[in-house]
């Protein structure tokens, strides 16, 4: 690909995160691509990722070197514009990032010499009853710790504001859209629709909508399904909700996920990937659905997605399991796959080769 500009999303918590991002910095010199850092948190300010992204140049690649969470930083500056994003892993196994720092220059050559395969994911959005804001007095409350809050979304210039159908806002989620309590005492009460039509109202600590990437993420902590990254459709899961049915509800992509704050319920705050991004009184809504720009990242091989589940959730077998032996490959790897097979995606190896 034309790679003349390059965008650094650096974990600034990590001293191996410095010293990738120097490697980074020294390739881009060698192969005169220009390398600009991406950093939230210049000045003491905190810009949104147009702003960032305009302090970049308009990069062609994101790089994170990090996490997931450095990651998702990553993908949301990607999204804004289309670029391709590579993640680099720091030595934890993690679902979204690619290759570990080892692999850093070659992982750049191969992208440079066009040696790769794009990967899309589903990435979602929304429609409010009115703009997301924090209000100035309640930002110190949200922070968490983590510094100040980003500014509030923007509305799509590209979309029709209607007084019934909401405010179209400028906000990509790659994991999930969450409505979640503000009181420790209270949890929030809110109508749920799908499709358009209500499927119940809950009690509970939290409501989240989830990509099928994100449901390895908040969405399974709260009780889940796991969904291949592959899949697509709406992942929408309670969190500690006060009724019977508790169960996760999958939607196809094109059924959107309505949540109203319902009258008695006390005020809401709306986080997407984890970032707060504004407060919902009772009455306000937001619908969720599938955004119509997807995230483009950077593959170098086949993902193994369920080999990194197995070791990330430390997936051990059962020990009468265990006695009897350590079960065979399910698959034939000496001989090519029958018609009926061939195509299926099969990873033979535990590489994901």
């Amino acid at each position: 690909m034309q790679l003349n500009r390059l965008g650094l999303v650096v974990h600034g918590g990590r001293p191996e995160a410095a010293e990738a991002a120097r490697t980074v910095r020294a390739w881009c010199a060698e192969k005169g691509v220009r390398c600009a850092d991406i950093d939230v948190w210049e000045e003491g300010g905190r810009h949104s990722a147009g702003e960032e992204l305009a302090a970049a140049g308009d990069p062609d690649l994101i790089v994170t070197l990090g996490g997931d969470g450095t990651f998702l930083r990553g993908a949301r500056l990607a999204a804004e514009h289309d670029a391709l994003v590579l993640g680099v892993d720091l030595g934890r196994v993690g679902f979204l990032t690619e290759v570990p720092v080892a692999s850093v220059r070659s992982a750049l050559d191969a992208v440079r010499e066009d040696r790769l395969d794009v990967e899309s994911r589903m990435l979602l959005t929304l429609r409010a009853s009115r703009r997301l804001e924090v209000p100035d007095e309640m930002g110190p409350l949200l922070r968490y710790g983590r510094g100040p809050l980003l500014p509030p979304p923007r509305i799509r210039d590209d979309c029709e504001v209607d007084a019934g159908w909401g405010v179209p806002l400028h906000v990509f989620a790659l994991n999930d859209i969450v409505l979640e309590k503000l009181s420790r005492d209270r949890q929030v009460s809110v109508g749920v629709y799908v499709a358009g039509r209500l499927l119940a109202s809950y009690s509970a600590d939290a409501l989240l909508v989830a990509t099928p990437t994100g449901s390895t993420a908040y969405s399974f902590a709260a009780g889940g399904p796991v969904v291949s990254p592959r899949a697509e459709g709406l992942v929408f899961t309670p969190v500690a909700p006060h009724m019977t049915f508790d169960r996760s509800v999958v939607t196809a992509p094109d059924e959107p996920v309505g949540l109203r704050v319902l009258e008695r319920s006390g005020r809401a705050a709306v986080s997407i990937d984890g970032q707060v991004r504004g407060l919902l009184d009772p009455g306000d809504w937001i619908g969720v659905y599938a955004a119509p720009r997807r995230l483009r990242a950077v593959r170098l091989g086949p993902m193994d997605f369920y080999g990194r589940l197995r070791r990330r959730m430390n997936l051990t077998d059962a020990p009468a399991a265990v006695a009897d032996g350590s079960p065979a490959p399910l698959w034939s790897v000496t001989t090519p796959p029958p018609a009926d097979l061939a195509h299926l995606t099969i990873l033979t190896s535990e590489d994901g080769t």
